[in-house]
């Protein structure tokens, strides 16, 4: 998939897809993830990409993805060799959760995005009327849609940066995950190869 390693420096490198409605909170989170300071940021028209460094030896590349109606149709251009989802949503705009639940099942049925793990995080929690993680989990119906997949629902608020560490570090951990399981796969592959070889001989 995305992953990649270098040869010289042996830092692992994955790919994480941000997405979410538009004024969900993307581009203000993955600037506070960045800088760890409050970023003032315009509604996104195409993307904005930035490398994370979360640990010894691993970078996130996150893509930062326009959530406007003309957007979203373009989303599936930047569903290959994704590492992992973070889907961002106002926990506070009830009426647009609907539309915002309806998009997210459009994405986990790709094909390009199976068993990609997911971090769903709810967005603007300072606010008054938040819907609070377990309420978000049963809106979103977390527990059917992403049954082939890990996932998790973290509460977060952009602006103050409370839970964006928490959520990071489930993205990390699921990537890791991911590596691994691939890893295996591959050596799992190999050693298969080379009974097949020895018993010919």
């Amino acid at each position: 998939m995305g992953l990649l390693v270098s040869s010289q420096s042996r830092v692992k490198h994955a790919r994480i897809l941000i997405l979410g409605l538009d004024e969900a909170g993307k581009s203000t989170l993955l600037y506070k993830c960045k800088f760890k300071e409050p970023f003032s940021t315009t509604p996104t028209i195409g993307f904005n990409v930035e490398m994370i460094h979360t640990e010894k030896h691993l970078q996130l590349t996150m893509w930062d993805v326009g959530g406007q109606q003309k957007m979203r149709s373009l989303w599936c251009y930047y569903f290959e060799n994704t590492d992992g989802l973070v889907y961002v949503v106002d926990s506070t705009n009830k009426q647009k959760l609907d539309e915002s639940k309806k998009e997210f099942q459009l994405i986990l049925q790709n094909e390009l995005i199976k068993s990609v793990p997911v971090v769903l995080l709810a967005n603007k929690q300072d606010l008054p009327g938040a819907l609070n993680a377990e309420e978000i989990t049963r809106k979103f119906n977390m527990k059917k849609y992403c049954s082939d997949r890990d996932w998790y629902v973290q509460p977060c608020c952009a602006l103050t940066g409370q839970g964006l560490a928490e959520g990071l570090s489930k993205v990390t951990e699921f990537v890791k995950n991911c590596m691994k399981s691939k890893e295996d796969a591959i050596l799992f592959g190999k050693q298969n190869v080379r009974l097949k070889t020895s018993r010919k001989v």
